[in-house]
């Protein structure tokens, strides 16, 4: 097995290796099923309720999909400006820094005020926990132009908008990806939270729901597939990013 190999397979084997560790250490301690459900008993669990799992996790999936769709276009927007203006970057970044420092959760039941219950505070809260990272890569990746490239562009007659534009969003590139796999996991945070305190569908509610009835299975199948979506989307945009942004990684593609 080359060294490629050796990094597709190790996740997998690392995972399979938890997994029987977890059965075992369950099996022979005799573990409360009500506790902590053993790898066996979440399956059964996953399987005997698959069609409800399946509803639950696809309503999870479209609202953390639109929450995450406008974190994607405000951070863009706001990254551009503030990465484009030394001014902007003074004024915005330390403000923005601050509201992200504040505890999501928290904005649940302002947003249930506002908007009731359902999918809109889902919505909102996957955007808000989603939408920094973007920008502050995207304004990062801005801000951060070699002074002396944008020097050289501006004696060859280029404009600030033509650096920005034809330079900087395209080096910004790769901060965008990476803010991309971080946002996306961060989202489905929000939703699911949400969900816990302000839905009547999604995993969020599925795991207070199974959690009252002391179904631990059910609501660890419930984790496990959101943290199966949130993986798939994950490898999604590394795939993409891959594939439009290769100049970026030339220096591991012999690997």
């Amino acid at each position: 097995m080359n060294k490629r190999q050796m990094e597709i397979w190790s996740p997998w084997l690392l995972l399979t290796a938890v997994l029987v560790l977890w059965q075992v250490l369950c099996s022979a301690f005799a573990v409360s099923e009500f506790i902590f459900p053993s790898p066996w008993r979440i399956w059964t669990q996953f399987w005997e309720f698959r069609d409800v799992i399946a509803g639950h996790a696809w309503r999870t999936f479209w609202v953390t999909m639109v929450g995450f769709g406008l974190a994607i276009v405000v951070g863009v927007l706001l990254g551009f400006v503030i990465g484009s203006s030394r001014l902007a970057y003074a004024a915005v970044y330390p403000l923005m820094t601050a509201f992200n420092a504040l505890p999501k959760a928290a904005f649940v039941p302002i947003l249930v005020v506002w908007f009731g219950i359902g999918v809109g505070p889902a919505i909102l809260t996957a955007f808000l926990i989603s939408f920094f990272p973007i920008m502050v890569n995207i304004a990062t990746g801005l801000a951060t132009l070699e002074p002396e490239l944008e020097d050289v562009l501006r004696v060859l007659g280029a404009k600030r908008w033509d650096v920005l534009i034809k330079v900087g969003l395209p080096r910004s590139m790769p901060y965008f990806y990476g803010s991309l796999k971080v946002a996306i996991t961060l989202a489905f945070v929000g939703t699911t939270v949400s969900e816990m305190t302000a839905a009547n569908e999604g995993i969020g509610y599925l795991l207070i729901s199974a959690g009252s009835s002391m179904q631990m299975g059910l609501a660890f199948a419930g984790l496990v597939v959101v943290g199966a979506m949130a993986m798939v989307m994950y490898e999604l945009f590394s795939v993409i990013e891959k594939h439009t942004t290769g100049w970026a990684h030339r220096g591991s593609q012999g690997h």
